[in-house]
């Protein structure tokens, strides 16, 4: 009896792989986004999708706005995680297609010919490490409970700086990889590659200051 060699993983499931792999191999990770192959390019939407909507959520988490919620008497803690769930749905619509369309914009001059769809890829998979950071949130309300969303509570102004100090490691982090699968798409070097992202960041730039002058 023949025994058939057993194939592959399925797309999905190889995309799945990949994504828990970005933060270890990432420059494999990102090649793989050449592949312009339909259901390759469907198999991404999932776990392209989590990391979005995580790394959102982190966000949300860290700004000064949600970090004053319960300040006010009205809102009251079963509120909070349904507002910050809301939010952090508006920021990966909106900041997955508008920095993904920055990426695209500032790789263009740099002699990019990739496609918007994956430039808004890699801009997606590197916030891998700000979906990562969310593990910070645990231990947060282990040790400060209801006052990590109150201005003056137990956690500052200490606990503010060393849990704001782990997250601008991971956005760091989160733009260093940024730079890398720039590269690795595109096969540039490293100065190209950081030529394109930061003008991409100035482009976001430019975009927000005309937004808040509208």
């Amino acid at each position: 009896m023949t025994v058939q060699a057993s194939a592959g993983p399925s797309p999905e499931r190889a995309w799945w792989l990949r994504t828990l792999l970005v933060l270890q191999s990432p420059t494999a990770v990102f090649a793989a986004l050449r592949n312009v192959d339909e259901d390759d390019l469907s198999a991404r939407a999932e776990p392209l999708t989590a990391v979005v909507f995580l790394a959102a959520t982190a966000a949300v988490l860290w700004t000064p706005t949600v970090g004053r919620l319960l300040d006010d008497p009205a809102i009251d803690g079963v509120v909070v995680p349904v507002l910050v769930i809301f939010a952090a749905g508006i920021y990966a619509l909106f900041g997955y297609f508008l920095l993904g369309y920055a990426l695209y914009l500032g790789a263009r001059p740099f002699g990019s010919l990739g496609s918007y769809r994956r430039a808004r890829q890699v801009f997606g998979f590197a916030l891998a490490p700000l979906a990562v950071s969310l593990v910070l949130w645990p231990v947060r309300l282990a040790l400060y409970g209801s006052d990590s969303f109150r201005s003056g509570g137990s956690d500052s102004p200490t606990g503010d700086h060393v849990f704001g100090a782990l997250q601008t490691f991971f956005a760091v982090w989160s733009l260093a990889l940024l730079v890398v699968g720039t590269r690795a798409v595109h096969g540039w070097s490293w100065p190209r590659a950081a030529g394109g992202v930061a003008l991409a960041a100035a482009t976001f730039a430019a975009f927000a200051l005309v937004l808040s002058v509208l």
